[in-house]
């Protein structure tokens, strides 16, 4: 995000597997300047659960590792 306006999304993967850790090859070089925002945005399915599910900051750490 660069002055409050969204450039584009720099990668998903809607079938991402914890289990299987990947480096994902960007398509074109990005340029992140000073006072840009990343936005990281994580979904869980824990429909089939009947307790709370505890995420822990080093989950997000983990996720976000290539910045």
């Amino acid at each position: 995000i660069r002055n409050g306006e969204q450039l584009g999304i720099i990668c998903e993967d809607n079938m991402y597997d914890f289990t299987l850790q990947e480096i994902r090859d960007m398509k074109k070089i990005l340029t992140i300047k000073t006072g840009d925002e990343i936005l990281v945005e994580c979904s869980f399915q824990t429909l089939d659960r009947s307790g709370i599910t505890f995420v822990s900051l080093h989950f997000y750490l983990q996720i976000i590792h290539c910045i």
